[in-house]
Parts: C-alpha cells; structure tokens; sequence
C-alpha cells in the first residue's frame, strides 16, 4: 500500500513539480524517477503481482532517516503509522474516483449530480428538487451512497428510451381546453409554488408552446422526506387547480395564470405571497375570489369547496405523485413530456 499510496500522492503533486522544475530542473528529473518507480509498483499490484519491496523501504527510510537518529524508538510505531496512512490514502483515492463516476453519470442520467439534493448541483438544471432525508449516520450515508449506485443504473435505461405523454394517466388541466385535438401532446408538471416552474410557465406562454402542442398540466405539491410541503400552500393550492378543472374546464388554468403571471398591488407576485406570506385562510380566499372574478357563483364555488375536501381528490395527487416519482423517477420539477423525450429544468424557447 505504500507504493501505491506514494504514487497517489506524486502523481497529484506532479503540476506543482513541473512548474518548479522549468527553474530546477535537478528536481524535476528526481520526481519522475520516483514516479517512474510508484508506477512500476502500482501495475505489479494490478496484475496481483509481488510490489518491490526496495521502492517501499525508499519511501519508509526517506520518511523516518530523520527520526532514526534522534528518536530510533520511535522508528517502529512511525513505520506502523506510514502503513496505516498509506491505506487511508488508497481507499480515500478509490472513493474519490468512485464519487466522481457517479456524479458524472448522475449528471447524465438524471440531470443532478446530486441524486439525494439535485437542487445542491450546480452543475444541473435549474430545478425545484424532490429531494431525500438526509443520512442521521455515518451506516446511513454509506447504505444511501450504495442506493445512489442502485438509482442510477435502474434510470440508466430510460435514457435511451422513447416517452409517450398519452402513455401516463395524469390527473391533469388542459392549458388550452376546446382546441388542440389534433395537436401533439405534451405534459408539464409543475408545483405552483417553484419559481423555476414560473419562469417556464411565462417562457412557454411567450414562445406559443400551448398553441404548438395539446399542453396537459400536471399540479404537483412536492412533499419533503418528512411529509411536509416544500412550499407552504402548494397542496392547497393544487386541489383548488384539480376541484375547479372538474366544474368548468379551463377554470383551472386562470388560478395558475395569476400565481405564475400576476403580481398584487405592492408590485409583489402572487406566488411569492402564497409561499411566505398568506396564512392557510389567506390563501383560500384569494384563490376564491380569482373563482369569483371568474363569473363563478357563490353555489359554484361552494361546489369547488366540497370538491377540494373529497377523498379523492387527496387520491388524485398520490396517483400523480406515484407516476412522477415512481413510474418517471423525477428528481425536480419542472419536468415536461413531448417530442418523445422527458426535459427537466427551466424551459428555454428553442
């Protein structure tokens, strides 16, 4: 382990060596011949052959030559020490390279390097994050690193795979109800309360993506490992969206354009207010009065009441829950359907 501990360590000092050595060239000629000698040690090991001993003990008498003289006592438990270091060197390398592979092919697979907190990865798209309890241990952060492994490679097929919108039964609002039978359809999950879900909704409204496709929504609350709401009134939210699309369809769609759309008179938008500032109550009223300002009568609205506090409707959001999380493995929203490719993140006009 020392040798190869040794060629770890030269190997990640090499940048340094070479600029040191356009200026002392002596030093860069004695690095490569150590490097040149770790290297030599390190394909013995992978060919499981017999490591020379005599790099080893190099590397051990250049390290203790000092403590020898002065502490000679010391020489033994040092040598130990070494052994032990050059061990943690290796498996601290392997896991590095190892956590690397999976972030890369986290990253292309399910567009987050970051499978546990995809929002954490910079390097991603711009998603609101579905994501999962955090390990309470270290047995737990090194079953969930494995369960990392396990995700990747089930979701690694359904990147070369074909996605069919009409295949997945969503309980869904028609962004354009009346029109667009002969459209080709497409599915856009949302939570009301993510601004990456806004943006997307405003950047579709623009480009005329609801005039190019048979656009169904799809409200999602996403839920935290603990079972609450990322964002405060997002359940309430979306079963008034799923309660108002059954007593008129098109009813819904006018909910998200004032939340994703519209901003109150302090110049501060709707959905800003519905995740920080309006109580439970608050947020009933208002998404009420947007009914009523729709032309929907005191017994509508009473209707939509009733409609919000079924059983089924809780049963509609675990339905679409079910698909997105277990049948489409979304790891962030937005995540739409069309074309017959799944896209996660912020929508962008082509």
């Amino acid at each position: 382990m020392v040798c190869i501990a040794a060629f770890i360590i030269l190997a990640l000092i090499g940048i340094f060596v070479a600029i040191i050595s356009i200026f002392k060239p002596k030093i860069g000629k004695s690095y490569l011949k150590a490097l040149k000698k770790a290297w030599g040690c390190l394909w013995k090991k992978v060919r499981l052959q017999k490591c020379e001993t005599g790099f080893k003990e190099d590397v051990k008498n250049t390290l203790l030559s000092r403590v020898v003289i002065k502490h000679p006592k010391w020489t033994r438990p040092l040598s130990i020490l070494i052994e032990v270091l050059s061990v943690v060197i290796v498996i601290v390398f392997i896991w590095a390279i190892l956590t690397a592979i999976k972030s890369l092919l986290a990253l292309w697979v399910l567009g987050s390097c970051n499978v546990t907190k995809p929002s954490a990865c910079s390097l991603g798209a711009e998603v609101c994050s579905i994501d999962e309890s955090e390990p309470k241990n270290v047995l737990e952060a090194t079953g969930r690193w494995f369960t990392e492994w396990g995700e990747i490679f089930e979701a690694l097929p359904d990147k070369f795979r074909t996605y069919n919108a009409a295949d997945y039964n969503f309980n869904y609002i028609s962004a354009n109800p009346g029109v667009g039978a002969d459209k080709p359809l497409a599915v856009d999950i949302f939570d009301p309360g993510c601004s990456v879900c806004m943006i997307s909704y405003r950047n579709q409204k623009a480009a005329g993506f609801f005039d190019k496709y048979d656009v169904h929504l799809v409200p999602f609350a996403i839920q935290d490992a603990d079972g609450t709401y990322k964002f405060k009134n997002s359940e309430i939210v979306v079963k008034y969206m799923l309660a108002s699309e059954q007593v008129r369809s098109g009813l819904a769609i006018t909910l998200i354009d004032h939340i994703f759309t519209e901003k109150n008179s302090e110049g501060i938008s709707y959905q800003n207010k519905f995740n920080e500032s309006y109580s439970y109550e608050q947020a009933v009223n208002k998404l009420e009065g947007w009914l009523a300002d729709a032309g929907i009568d005191e017994g509508g609205i009473s209707e939509i009441r009733k409609i919000v506090n079924y059983p089924e409707t809780t049963t509609k959001m675990s339905e679409n829950r079910n698909i997105i999380e277990n049948e489409l493995k979304v790891k962030g929203i937005p995540t739409m359907i069309y074309d017959g490719v799944k896209h996660t993140g912020l929508w962008k006009a082509e």
